[in-house]
């Protein structure tokens, strides 16, 4: 995937944040978009906006979550968009600050229905039109920093269980496809200006409706001194180019993350008894 002008991509959560700011990339190298998206307002902004970039942009309002629904949008997006090469599973959702044993049952429900199930329904759906024309494609799957560590104190559990997930989901698909001409990056964002922290205005009904989740200290402050949407859409460029597994885009958390994995191993040591 180093030519990408006249390629297909899809995009979920596509019409803002990090989804918008990959979008906007892979519109600058010339693919045609499809941004998929449950905001239908800000996905007609994001519309207006790909086109004036020279290439096709079309919308499908969806929740990802919603099986039957993204086998619908999978259907509209090959009628109307033809070969397809590029599958970004970015759509993500966040409850805030809430330790484990404390979140109620719908709202597990709404952030792995989002956060894994969404990312599961679009391999399920797109990666077989990926497939059928046989000239190679590349996933991207959105995970996080804390996809790889716990940031002690802040009650992140829940988001980063779901994020966790996601870099075995990555992993396995990885191995599947082993072989193939498509690849896989798992991208993991530190702090980007996004708006996920009001990800909870969206919420469909069957999850309980529109609400804002418990604030995380400081978190607002950290995002809005992150890295620009448009600066991960390049990092994700490059991922894709140079076929890369794992997608950083900080050196930030590299301490926390290699603490980790030494504890981890330290765990080794322990096997038998001394």
């Amino acid at each position: 995937m180093r030519d990408l002008s006249g390629r297909g991509a899809v995009v979920t959560g596509g019409a803002s944040g990090i989804g918008l700011g990959i979008a906007r990339t892979l519109a600058r190298e010339g693919c045609n978009i499809a941004l998929l998206d449950v905001d239908a307002a800000a996905l007609e902004r994001a519309r207006v906006e790909i086109e004036a970039l020279g290439v096709r942009a079309i919308t499908h309002r969806v929740d990802v979550s919603d099986d039957a629904a993204m086998a619908r949008a999978a259907a509209a997006v090959d009628a109307a968009l033809g070969r397809l090469h590029l599958i970004v599973n970015n759509a993500g959702v966040d409850i805030g600050s809430a330790p484990v044993a404390a979140v109620a049952e719908r709202d597990w429900d709404w952030l792995i229905g989002v956060n894994v199930y969404g990312v599961l329904h679009g391999i399920r759906h797109f990666l077989p039109r990926v497939r059928c024309h046989g000239e190679g494609g590349h996933i991207v799957i959105t995970s996080s920093a804390i996809g790889f560590f716990m940031v002690p104190g802040l009650a992140l559990g829940p988001y980063a269980m779901t994020k966790y997930a996601l870099v075995g989901l990555a992993e396995a698909l990885e191995d599947d496809l082993a072989g193939t001409n498509i690849g896989v990056t798992v991208l993991c964002p530190g702090a980007v200006d996004t708006n996920i922290p009001d990800a909870g205005r969206n919420r469909p009904e069957r999850f309980g409706g529109a609400y804002q989740r418990p604030e995380v200290p400081g978190l607002r402050a950290t995002l809005a001194g992150g890295l620009s949407p448009e600066a991960v859409g390049e990092r994700t460029l490059r991922a894709i180019r140079d076929g890369e597994m794992y997608a950083f885009t900080d050196e930030v958390p590299k301490p926390a993350i290699e603490a980790r994995f030494k504890r981890v191993l330290e765990a080794f040591d322990r096997v038998k008894p001394r």
